[in-house]
């Protein structure tokens, strides 16, 4: 049974690992300094010849079978080949090396039993050593020997050994010692990998009008739309209001396509002439190769483009396509002016347009060393045995990178480094752990998905540049029966900045491209635009090699963030009133002067007002001052550390079990209708208060507009009246006299106060509103 969890259990925890492998003797790399060198050994088998025949055919099936110690790994075989080429490197791990001696073993594969041809020996502490910045170590032939270790007459054996670390190039396509149970079909699936996500573009169809239509029915007013699909993706215009051939619509459509384009716009026209039936009275496709490209603001030029029909042809009942007069008006183009958004609405880790022309220069660079985990779950069984074979993957940008998968660990060590370009300082990369559950026929069974593990977001304007951060970050996993903590990642995280000057420039320019701000979408647009960018980038990354599973993607980009939740909507409220606190503490101080709880703060606040009132001039660059020194107070106390995970500021170990499953619950809901029932009763009671305060804070502003409107003709003539009064007292007298007397009044002693509700506010409060008009 887990022990509970204490707060600190879910705090972030500053490491202090041994960054570039302090080993004597090794030469250090400054490419690779943010991670633990790990020492292996490297076997690269390149191709063996003159190999004798084993068979009593006189063939030879040949493979090369690596040993050291217990560990064993195989090239694949060829058929009937003497001079066969396999160009593999197999990769044992120095750490878990006992023997003193390595054995490269060429056998020929047979039905029974395999024969031995020949093998090569090689004592460990003659292997040489190699770290890039080197170049890779020359293969050389070597002469076989047989059992005995006499030189064999035929066949030699072209290899490349040497001591490496995890920087050297070949690490992530080699066979590794620790994944010898891994069958050879799912080899692929644990390797590490970078890939990169399709270039997105928006597609704007600007539907204008359509000409000479042949309508069937000439007794009925046509009901004419236009739908547009591409590929998956459908969207309709609304019906048009011209009732004839001619119909008129000028709305825009807009789709995400990625590159290479691989499907083709088609548009429709359609009558709707029923509840439930729409006949097509022409089409057309448009590649989206032919379609132009738009970088700035200025329209494209708008095209006619011919309708085609569907005729059936009477003998041999084939459709034929058929052009006819009719056309349509359409004005498309290609906008990569705008950046398509991927990612959640909060936070995003790429903010540059679609077009690379509009790029500005980077800012700097971001290097990410991803460590070790400690404290992993089990996540899966295996023979009756718990076990977890865990990966990492880091999304920034348009570049996502997945780490080798550790077999088997609860504790793998990684020490993987990876680099990305920085355009923009207020970007957020963020890092997931996964499961890896495709390694024993996990393809073939149906329904197998790689489990998540945990996830870090790290906003890189959090960072001060030229530090690198060495922490361990918990990694937490709501589930339905609340927050669980997995385990921890230990990542360092160095931002480099290239330009301090350009990086403060860039705070000052907006965060989207111009052509949000120009051309701006709704918000029921961005929904579904970033919908169909997910949807994209997650069926190109899932086609790659190893693939990104879909359900990786869509952790990594939070698809079901805006899924209602109570949960969440607690912890926004919180948030909010966190926000409010501050205004709410200075509201009280101020009520506390005004009452004199004390009396000698109250009497120097008397002396500043008095002060500030005399000399008005002085009274912004107070202000200013002010705020100028809190901030050098609060220098003392600034965050050390970047931000993490945190479950207090979600709610998450505090969420009622009931809200958790209604959160976990599928959309549309799988669960009885007497709980969905109660569930409704319960939103609808929340809606409520909210529905309250969002009415009482229109109220007050109807109260505003109705001081001048004469809704109350005896209210808005006593404060014309009031009006007239004020300005001809204010003319009179100094301003500040009417200053010196306002704050003495408010600053007054309680024995002045009455504890009834002032006159404005009484009067405030009678001002009419609209709600006396609302059903």
């Amino acid at each position: 049974m887990q022990r509970p969890l204490r707060p600190d259990d879910y705090s972030l925890k500053e490491t202090a690992p041994q960054l570039g492998g302090n080993v004597p003797g090794d030469k250090l790399t400054t490419t690779y300094d943010l991670v633990e060198q790990m020492q292996y050994l490297y076997v690269r088998v390149v191709k063996a010849k003159d190999l004798p025949a084993k068979d009593v055919t006189g063939s030879l099936d040949p493979y090369v079978e690596v040993r050291l110690g217990n560990y064993k790994g195989t090239t694949k075989h060829f058929e009937k080949k003497n001079n066969p080429e396999w160009n593999q490197v197999f990769a044992f791990s120095r750490e878990r090396i006992q023997a003193t001696a390595l054995e490269v073993i060429v056998k020929d594969k047979d039905f029974i039993k395999d024969d031995f041809v020949g093998r090569v020996i090689f004592e460990l502490n003659e292997v040489p050593k190699r770290v890039p910045p080197d170049s890779p170590l020359a293969p050389q032939w070597y002469r076989l020997e047989d059992r005995k270790g006499d030189k064999v007459n035929n066949g030699e054996l072209m290899l490349a050994v040497w001591m490496g670390t995890q920087a050297d190039e070949v690490f992530a396509e080699a066979w590794h010692s620790d994944a010898a149970s891994v069958p050879s079909d799912g080899i692929a699936n644990i390797r590490s990998k970078v890939y990169l996500t399709p270039k997105l573009w928006y597609v704007r169809v600007n539907v204008i009008e359509a000409q000479d239509l042949l309508i069937p029915d000439k007794g009925r007013y046509p009901e004419v739309y236009v739908k547009v699909s591409l590929g998956n993706q459908a969207l309709k215009t609304r019906i048009s209001q011209s009732k004839n051939a001619n119909p008129m619509w000028n709305e825009d459509l807009i789709f995400v396509a990625a590159e290479p384009f691989e499907e083709r716009l088609l548009l429709s026209v359609e009558d709707k002439v029923g509840p439930n039936k729409d006949e097509v009275l022409g089409r057309t496709m448009i590649p989206l190769q032919n379609v132009p490209r738009r970088l700035d603001y200025k329209p494209v030029p708008s095209q006619w483009y011919n309708l085609e029909r569907h005729v059936l042809l009477e003998g041999d009942q084939k459709k034929k396509e058929v052009k006819f007069s009719s056309r349509i008006h359409l004005r498309i183009c290609l906008d990569g002016g705008y950046h398509v958004l991927d990612e959640s609405t909060h936070y995003s880790s790429d903010l540059r347009p679609t077009a690379k022309q509009l790029w500005k220069q980077s800012i700097g660079i971001l290097e990410l060393g991803i460590l070790t985990a400690q404290g992993l779950l089990p996540m899966k069984t295996k023979d009756e045995k718990g076990t977890t074979d865990a990966y990492c993957v880091a999304k920034y940008g348009q570049k996502w990178v997945r780490t080798r998968t550790i077999i088997d660990s609860f504790t793998p060590k990684w020490n993987e480094q990876y680099t990305w370009e920085v355009y923009d300082p207020c970007t957020v990369i963020t890092i997931g752990v996964f499961d890896n559950c495709h390694l024993h026929g996990g393809d073939k069974a149906a329904g197998t998905r790689d489990t998540r593990i945990g996830k870090v977001r790290i906003r890189l304007s959090t960072l001060e540049t030229d530090r690198v951060y060495t922490h361990s970050y918990p990694l937490l996993v709501l589930l339905p029966s609340g927050v669980k903590k997995m385990g921890e990642v230990q990542l360092a995280v160095r931002f480099t900045c290239s330009s301090l000057l350009n990086m403060m420039y860039m705070y000052s320019q907006p965060l989207l491209p111009k052509m949000h701000y120009l051309y701006p979408f709704s918000v029921t647009q961005l929904d579904i635009l970033r919908h169909q960018a997910t949807q994209i980038v997650s069926m190109r990354l899932s086609r790659a090699e190893p693939p990104l599973r879909r359900e990786v993607v869509e952790y990594m980009l939070d698809v079901d963030s805006h899924m209602w939740s109570m949960r969440k909507s607690k912890a926004n409220f919180f948030r909010i009133m966190s926000v409010l606190s501050g205004i709410i503490a200075v509201g009280k101080w101020f009520d506390q002067i005004c009452h004199w709880k004390n009396p000698l703060t109250t009497v120097l606040i008397h002396i500043l007002f008095i002060i500030l009132v005399l000399y008005p001039e002085l009274i912004l660059p107070t202000i200013f001052l002010y705020l100028f020194l809190i901030g050098v107070w609060y220098f003392r106390w600034r965050p050390r550390h970047p931000p993490h995970m945190d479950t207090r500021l979600s709610h998450a170990d505090s969420a009622h079990p009931d809200e958790l499953d209604e959160e976990f619950d599928t959309f549309p809901s799988s669960r009885p209708g007497d709980i969905v029932r109660m569930r409704y009763d319960r939103l609808r009671s929340v809606a409520g208060r909210i529905q309250t305060v969002v009415g009482d804070i229109a109220t007050q502003g109807e109260r505003l507009q109705n001081l001048l409107s004469w809704r109350d003709p005896r209210a808005t003539a006593l404060f014309v009246t009031f009006c007239l009064i004020a300005a001809i007292v204010l003319y009179v007298t100094p301003f500040r006299v009417v200053a010196l007397l306002t704050g003495l009044y408010v600053l007054r002693h309680p024995r002045f106060r009455h504890k009834l509700p002032s006159i404005p506010l009484n009067f405030f409060r009678r001002l009419p509103a609209r709600t006396d008009s609302m059903l």
